[in-house]
């Protein structure tokens, strides 16, 4: 039988900008009784890593551009909130009434390039930007809470976040950074249970890693922002999750 186990790590405390994340999961697995084996993938919330990394910023030290006040005027956003997410982006796709969608500088085409205030403890004036390089900090992370192995071997981490989605109601989690595994797993060539070859299979294997951990770690005050993940049923190899980018040019709808 397959079997895909799922286990949210207790004890996570609130994390501050400098705190050494790889001790804080390794002390919270020891707690849970885990101990990491050989394809084990632990997906961690983007709010913890952005927290560790200094990613919060107040409202009151940001002034807005002439740019972020006519859009501002427009969405009905804090103008300070638009300067900030549009020093985070590369390109404004919509705007509308409370809505303001960007191409993010990691390439994601996402609401308020991903800058939220829900979970920041300081408060309403204070916001939580996205990691600067969320591949580099998934390889830290795995180099440091696994011994050192050959590159396709190990254990895999992802960094999720919860986006919406273009024609879906509700959030569904996403990864932001990949290491360890592939972001993306091509089966075309792949003959189907009758023989046919799979014509244009490519499963976003992160993506559904990261959306399945979400469902653990809860959207408000579950306080479950790291998922321990056993069983998943992929080869390995290096990762990155601009895998999981659609490239402009393939954009229909931009």
């Amino acid at each position: 039988m397959r079997t895909l186990a799922l286990t949210a790590l207790d004890g996570i405390p609130e994390i501050r900008p400098g705190d050494d994340l790889a001790t804080i999961i390794t002390d919270a697995l020891h707690a849970g009784g885990i101990v990491l084996a050989q394809g084990d993938v632990l997906v961690i919330a983007q709010k913890i890593v952005s927290k560790s990394e200094g990613r919060t910023v107040e409202l009151a030290s940001v002034t807005p551009s002439a740019r972020a006040l006519e859009l501002a005027a427009v969405t009905g956003k804090d103008a300070r909130l638009i300067e900030l997410v549009l020093g985070e982006s590369v390109d404004v796709i919509r705007v509308k009434r409370e809505v303001i969608v960007v191409e993010h500088r990691l390439g994601c085409i996402m609401a308020n390039a991903g800058i939220d205030m829900s979970n920041v403890e300081q408060g309403g004036e204070h916001v939580l930007l996205l990691p600067l390089d969320p591949d580099a900090t998934c390889e830290r992370l795995r180099s440091a809470l696994g011994a050192p192995m050959p590159e396709g071997t190990g254990i895999g981490v992802v960094i999720n976040d919860s986006f919406g989605r273009a024609w879906r109601n509700g959030v569904c989690g996403v990864a932001l950074g990949v290491a360890g595994l592939p972001a993306v797993v091509d089966l075309r060539g792949r003959p189907d249970r009758f023989g046919r070859a799979l014509l244009s299979s490519e499963v976003a294997v992160a993506d559904e890693l990261a959306a399945a951990a979400s469902l653990l770690m809860g959207q408000a005050d579950e306080g479950c922002p790291v998922i321990h993940v056993r069983g998943v049923p992929y080869a390995r190899r290096a990762g990155s999750a601009r895998e999981l980018l659609r490239p402009k040019s393939m954009d229909l709808f931009r």
